[in-house]
């Protein structure tokens, strides 16, 4: 089982870097860039970074899934390797019954992906790129099973409302992706911990895709941490809040509680607080001002820790411990009674106060350094 996720998250690593360094050359050469823009915080006014980073990130999600798709149906089931899905702890009956699933999150995958790089390169409308989102969600709450089910009976219900939350999770890290290391780093942390969650619960399957997810991220985290020598763009934002959102969704968080009570559900809520405080706080205050919510700006929380004098990487490490702080609370959830709840709550809140500090105490918020 060790060796199975140490393969997995080294290996996702490895394709993802090198992808990663491939893509970053072709994306020069070719003229796919981005130049210093309003809406993102640039040190070097004149820097320009290649684009692309989200055709590695989507390539090497794809292509892991691809090839363990082939393996299990081709040399598995046959009764070819079978030996390492026993020494690993998977069953193969189990994975090749989530086949259809996984062929929705591929078509998933690639449509975001399409969206994203088509945003990239001709900078779609927002509520065209609304309706693909729903769209996207809709059909992998419906078919791949990507949906909350807890307390709701009915299908319909709970798809639509996984939807928005899906939705809500691929524009907040979309949001997130102002900054060099921002997006790809959370995500990263955020993963993480859903992987605890599911390690805690027994989920092979669901544990398995996390660590995948992880090693692709740490994997473009290599070329994206600042300064960035590349950016992901929306193909691979839109591509990455999908994932976490799969992971908040398909993991399970209540049957090994300790404490016998439905208090883990929060978790995703928990371990999201910081992502969602900044996309919610953004959107309030673009409201706020008559400003379109979907029009960029540099009033992020990495934009005023910036302007608090922090360096590129301090204001992203920054960011990692905020999310660390609230997440590494969550995992308890599945131990405490309703005390401990509201406790970790508590957490969660100081934590989010402690932004919220930051952000009323810095003048001149629409301004760009």
């Amino acid at each position: 089982m060790i060796a199975l996720a140490i393969a997995l998250l080294a290996g996702s690593f490895a394709v993802s870097a090198a992808l990663t360094a491939v893509v970053k050359k072709l994306a020069v050469r070719s003229d796919f860039v981005c130049r210093p823009a309003a809406d993102r915080y640039q040190p070097d006014k004149q820097r320009v970074v290649p684009l692309g980073g989200g055709i590695a990130i989507s390539a090497t999600l794809l292509i892991t899934i691809l090839v363990a798709m082939a393996f299990m149906r081709f040399l598995v089931a046959p009764g070819h390797f079978a030996w390492i899905a026993e020494r690993a702890a998977v069953d193969a009956a189990d994975f090749l019954a989530r086949i259809d699933e996984l062929l929705v999150i591929v078509l998933s995958i690639l449509a975001l992906f399409v969206v994203g790089l088509w945003d990239d390169k001709k900078h779609l409308g927002p509520f065209l790129k609304l309706a693909a989102q729903f769209t996207v969600a809709l059909v992998a709450a419906a078919f791949a099973e990507i949906r909350v089910e807890l307390f709701i009976e009915s299908t319909v219900i709970s798809s639509v409302l996984s939807a928005f939350w899906i939705v809500l999770i691929i524009n907040s890290f979309n949001f997130l992706d102002n900054m060099d290391g921002a997006s790809a780093g959370i995500a990263a942390i955020v993963s993480s911990i859903l992987f605890t969650a599911a390690a805690f619960s027994g989920q092979v399957f669901v544990g398995a895709m996390a660590l995948v997810f992880i090693g692709t991220l740490t994997g473009f985290l290599v070329f994206n941490f600042p300064p960035a020598k590349i950016f992901m763009g929306d193909a691979g934002s839109l591509v990455v809040g999908f994932f976490v959102a799969l992971l908040t969704l398909r993991t399970t968080y209540h049957h090994e509680a300790q404490s016998e009570q439905w208090y883990p559900v929060f978790m995703p809520l928990i371990v999201m607080a910081v992502p969602l405080y900044d996309f919610i706080s953004v959107t309030l205050l673009r409201i706020s001002q008559g400003q379109s919510p979907f029009v960029g700006d540099t009033q992020h929380f990495s934009h005023r820790l910036k302007r608090h004098g922090l360096t590129d990487a301090q204001t992203a490490l920054t960011l990692y411990l905020a999310t660390l702080c609230t997440g590494l609370g969550a995992t308890f959830l599945y131990q405490v009674d309703r005390i401990g709840t509201v406790l970790i709550f508590a957490q969660t809140t100081l934590v989010l106060s402690i932004i919220a500090v930051f952000e009323t105490t810095v003048k001149n918020d629409r301004k760009a350094d």
